[in-house]
């Protein structure tokens, strides 16, 4: 429907939530062709730096955000407040300010300079927190604190909302189904690093409703194994994956076993889909990449393997996704030969998913 200049719109919050909606989601499954171990392979990947700031916490965001208005807990002026490692942040500095809202971040110091900038060009305050002043759990206390000291803050709490896993057993889950079933495929397994751990839990969720066999894995980075140990250890540059904790919404039970990637087998994965492929994508992308792999070697070379391409590779150039990665022994991505891709779009959504 087209306005013109002398009709007034009301943009009310849900008008606004409808609009950004129909920029979130929907995202293409890419069919990635590769040679590995002598065999011709497909991995399908999510593209989700399709989303309107470039991440899949798009999904999460909208989804909270959207719950919020409908139970009360987020009203018109209230302050959005999040702890982050980055994408969450800016999806809901994004959202939080196409709805009018003040957003402050608290983020850890050691995230990248692209994150910082993006933060700050979209609005948002930014509260920097240093290992020495708690880090991750640091920017978790503040954001808690600043709640308890004023009536007006809204925090999304994406590390225990269940709005986060419900937001992907909603979309991404349903979707990865429809575009393999279009291709007259279903998922034998699903892979996905585990940052708040809503991607794994709810895309899980939904790819056992329609197939209870199916095989669920969380990915962490080896350097850090913080799953697998149950307590932070270890240091990595897998951003946005594997914090300081094991965040709530986690049920290590509903999932199978933890696979690991190695952050600089992950770094040369994405330089080696962005440079060979044109697929400009971050770091937790190649590591996803090399955790279907491991899967697919579990289930068979020619089984269905599903995984997300979380993010770009935007907020990367100023890391060692930018320079030369020495090649270690056990790197998989230097045998990995990529072939080419093919894209499975995304059937339009229903009525009920932008409303």
């Amino acid at each position: 429907m087209a306005f013109s200049s002398l009709e007034p719109v009301q943009f009310c919050e849900q008008k606004r939530l409808e609009s950004l909606a129909g920029m979130i989601g929907r995202t293409p499954l890419l069919a990635v062709h590769l040679r590995w171990k002598g065999e011709r392979r497909v991995i399908h990947a999510k593209a989700e730096h399709y989303n309107l700031t470039g991440s899949i916490k798009d999904r999460m965001a909208l989804n909270i955000l959207r719950c919020g208005y409908a139970t009360g807990a987020l009203k018109p002026g209230d302050m959005i407040v999040e702890a982050t490692s980055g994408n969450a942040g800016i999806a809901m500095a994004a959202l939080g300010r196409a709805l009018c809202h003040p957003v402050r971040i608290y983020m850890p110091d050691w995230m990248s300079e692209e994150r910082k900038c993006l933060l700050r060009s979209l609005g948002a305050e930014l509260c920097l927190v240093s290992r020495e002043e708690g880090g991750f759990l640091g920017a978790i206390a503040a954001t808690e604190a600043l709640a308890e000291a004023r009536d007006d803050v809204f925090l999304p709490r994406q590390f225990a909302n269940c709005e986060n896993c419900n937001a992907h057993e909603a979309t991404t889950g349903p979707e990865i189904l429809s575009q393999l079933a279009s291709i007259e495929r279903r998922p034998d397994g699903f892979v996905a690093g585990v940052g708040t751990g809503g991607t794994v839990m709810g895309v899980g969720r939904a790819l056992r409703e329609a197939n209870p066999a199916v095989k669920v894995h969380p990915l962490e980075p080896a350097e850090s194994p913080t799953l697998s140990t149950g307590y932070k250890t270890g240091a990595h540059r897998i951003q946005g994956v594997s914090d300081d904790f094991i965040p709530a919404i986690v049920q290590l039970d509903e999932l199978d076993e933890v696979i690991a990637a190695s952050d600089g087998d992950a770094i040369i994965m994405a330089q080696k889909l962005a440079s060979e492929l044109g697929l400009a994508v971050g770091i937790s992308s190649g590591a996803n990449l090399i955790g279907a792999l491991a899967v697919q070697d579990q289930l068979g070379s020619k089984s269905t393997v599903a995984t997300i391409f979380c993010d770009d590779n935007k907020k990367y150039l100023s890391t060692d996704l930018a320079r030369e990665e020495p090649v270690k022994p056990g790197y998989i991505a230097p045998e990995v030969e990529l072939i080419g891709f093919e894209t499975i779009a995304c059937a339009p959504a229903p009525a009920a998913m932008v409303t």
